[in-house]
């Protein structure tokens, strides 16, 4: 049987500087959301010895397995020497990156030579010998809507004359104020017309591209910080008091080494409370502070970073005008600008039907994180983060913000906390930021947690000096419906995290037992386990309780469930205390939520596997096909799930809470970034109304 042709879009545009990777990342991230295997392809390189930048960003995005080397078409020298056969060679090699996706995102050349219609043409004669459906980039900087419509006009024009056509077009770094018009505008074309912004961080250089560009080198300060993005750069040619009255969060100063006091201006700036946070000090001139201040910035021990280049005044200020920043894969703000300004701006379901993306058969993990955003974005619930000093939980609420995921209100010192994130360059300004040892909420806290505790001999002193732990504020927050869910343990234990949810908020009705899930993404589906994080070794009771509280979890996720309660034994093949517990926990169940679809005990392979179902439970509606597996204890649970993880590549989201009355979830301290993303929109969802469905209609 002929397998389907692959979904092929080619992101092409007349000129550079069109933002055109901002796109080409956007459509990837949507078609990563909606099939399985997603390539990219670049038919015309740069060079053959120097990387592609684009092309090793698409790459780390893309969900087919293909290589660098595979995902490369022809350099500018063989397109040149031989268009024909360069034309060729880019249909050869296109195939067979093909044949390993389902969807292929195809960048167009970047006019390394002259700009101008001739090659938007070769890029449109590329495209129909691709039979791939053409995305045209425009670039809206300082144009007027006409003029962008005549360009789109023009463009147009170009590609029929090969043959093709755009079948919509994005119009990318447009006046804020006039997206609309431009959008009117280029719609009388007849093409379906997106606009995006002018973004300025998307083109600003960070620091160490500057560094590179005024071939600098670092003095001090945090290296990490290098990544932050220059949003201005200035010549500190003044006094220190009026370049501090010029001073603009993310700039970076130019400023002779021997200039101390402004040095040392900018220096203590950076650090005090109500002056911009700074992108760096460039000290020009191949100069280096004197001793004494050198040893009073050492002292000070800034995180700013400060490099210093050999070059004068106006060759340094030349260069860093010209430095040119790039959405790579160094700049994980820029990708996430990126992704949020096309998710904000292009409707997926509008551009992918255009492109004719054939609806999924199966359930990718990023096709399910894809899912869990959008599913908490229907209804924005509000996330209390409790250790909001630690530097992955501010990147992570950067990007929770910038996409819409929830609300959030951080805890810590608020002056500390909004510096920080102003030097990692994350934007947290509409996120609340509480401190709970001054916060006038930790006396009404104080009170109520004693009343819920007099029985535990609790008194108010005692449980004052208890709402200055941030597990427990931020619980209380959860609890009083000023926070509908938290997320927690980036940097402290499980119980420390849910301790506090056991004393104050407690346990669902009808669920006496708190227990875990992890949501295992597959490569072609999601699975739920339960529990492998909480209940050490379950009575019947708990692991019924368990059961139950996990397939109602995997509803909640889309996930249909059938529930395999899990034993080294089969139906009624083996005996023993263990598979005698699991049994009764199945009866259990079966009393108590007589719709759903349970089987036990069961082996593992007989659940999941339909061959091996067939030959030991050839009649059950679980077995070959289970969803939610459920473990008879903890050291069995928590070791499968790892095992699945590492060696079968799953990317396992969780520990997911459940049986709460309001959601408190966990993270391992080994937490990344996107691992903290996911939890937040998991927690937003667990505390939606009911009737929101995971494809965000009413249930």
């Amino acid at each position: 049987m002929t397998e389907p042709s692959p979904s092929i879009v080619y992101v092409a545009s007349l000129e550079g500087d069109t933002g055109k990777s901002t796109v080409a990342l956007g459509l990837l991230a949507m078609l990563t959301a909606s099939v399985p295997r997603v390539g990219v392809f670049r038919p015309i390189m740069r060079s053959a010895t120097e990387p592609d930048y684009i092309l090793e960003l698409m790459l780390e995005y893309c969900t087919a397995d293909i290589d660098y080397q595979q995902a490369c078409g022809v350099t500018y020298e063989q397109l040149h020497a031989d268009p024909d056969a360069a034309i060729g060679e880019i249909v050869m090699k296109f195939h067979g990156v093909a044949k390993a996706c389902d969807a292929v995102v195809v960048v167009g050349s970047d006019y390394t030579d002259v700009a101008g219609p001739s090659e938007l043409r070769f890029n449109g004669r590329i495209a129909v010998n691709l039979g791939a459906t053409i995305v045209l980039v425009l670039r809206g900087a300082e144009r007027s809507p006409a003029d962008i419509y005549a360009m789109a006009e023009l463009c147009r024009g170009e590609l029929q004359a090969e043959h093709a056509s755009a079948a919509a077009i994005v119009v990318n770094r447009c006046d804020p104020d006039r997206l609309d018009d431009v959008q009117k505008a280029v719609a009388a074309t007849g093409v379906p017309t997106w606009t995006l912004p002018e973004v300025p961080l998307l083109s600003a250089p960070t620091m160490a591209e500057l560094c590179m560009a005024i071939d600098g080198e670092i003095y001090s300060g945090d290296r990490e910080l290098m990544q932050r993005e220059a949003l201005r750069v200035m010549v500190g040619g003044m006094t220190a008091e009026h370049i501090l009255e010029r001073l603009t969060d993310s700039v970076a100063v130019i400023v002779p080494a021997d200039r101390s006091e402004v040095l040392l201006a900018l220096v203590n700036a950076h650090e005090a409370e109500g002056f911009p946070s700074l992108a760096g000090i460039i000290m020009n001139g191949g100069l280096y502070p004197h001793p004494a201040i050198a040893r009073l910035i050492a002292g000070l021990r800034p995180r700013l970073p400060i490099v210093t280049t050999p070059l004068g005044t106006f060759d340094t200020a030349s260069a860093a005008a010209k430095a040119h920043g790039r959405v790579s894969l160094s700049s994980i703000r820029k990708v996430d600008t990126a992704l949020a300004v096309m998710e904000q701006r292009v409707p997926a379901r509008d551009l992918l039907g255009i492109i004719e993306v054939p609806p999924p058969s199966v359930t990718t993990p990023q096709m399910f994180e894809y899912q869990l955003v959008e599913q908490a974005r229907q209804q924005r619930r509000h996330i209390v983060l409790p250790e909001g000093d630690d530097d992955r939980i501010l990147r992570a609420a950067g990007r929770v913000l910038q996409r819409n995921i929830a609300d959030l209100t951080l805890l810590g010192d608020e002056q500390t906390v909004r510096a920080r994130a102003a030097e990692l360059g994350v934007d947290i300004t509409d996120a609340t930021v509480l401190n709970p040892e001054t916060s006038p909420l930790r006396a009404e806290f104080a009170a109520e947690y004693a009343a819920l505790r007099k029985h535990k001999g609790m008194t108010l002193e005692r449980a004052r000096e208890v709402m200055a732990d941030i597990s427990y504020f931020g619980t209380m927050m959860v609890y009083r419906g000023l926070a509908d869910g938290m997320v927690s343990g980036a940097t402290h234990t499980t119980a420390h995290t849910i301790r506090p949810a056991f004393e104050i908020i407690k346990t669902q009705p009808g669920v006496s037992t708190v227990s875990s899930v992890f949501l295992m993404c597959l490569a072609d589906r999601v699975l739920a386990y339960g529990d492998c994080a909480v209940v050490p070794d379950p009575t019947t009771e708990q692991l019924a309780d368990i059961a139950i509280s996990s397939a109602q979890t995997a509803a909640r996720f889309g996930i249909d469930p059938r529930v395999a309660m899990l034993s080294y034994s089969t139906g009624d093949s083996g005996s023993g205390a263990d598979v005698d517990k699991v049994r009764a926990a199945t009866v259990l169940v079966h009393q108590r939520a007589p719709e759903l679809l349970v089987e036990g005990p069961i082996q593992y392979d007989a659940a999941i596997e339909p061959t091996v179902a067939s030959t030991k439970l050839p009649n059950s509606d679980v077995a070959g096909r289970a969803t939610v597996f459920v473990f008879p204890d903890l050291n069995t649970g928590n070791n499968t799930y790892k095992a699945v993880q590492r060696s079968a590549g799953a990317v396992a989201i969780g520990p997911v809470l459940q049986g709460l009355n309001k959601p408190v979830n966990d993270l391992s301290r080994g937490a990344l970034v996107a691992d903290i993303v996911n939890t937040v929109a998991i927690t937003a969802i667990q505390a939606q109304s009911p009737q929101v469905s995971p494809d965000g209609a009413d249930a």
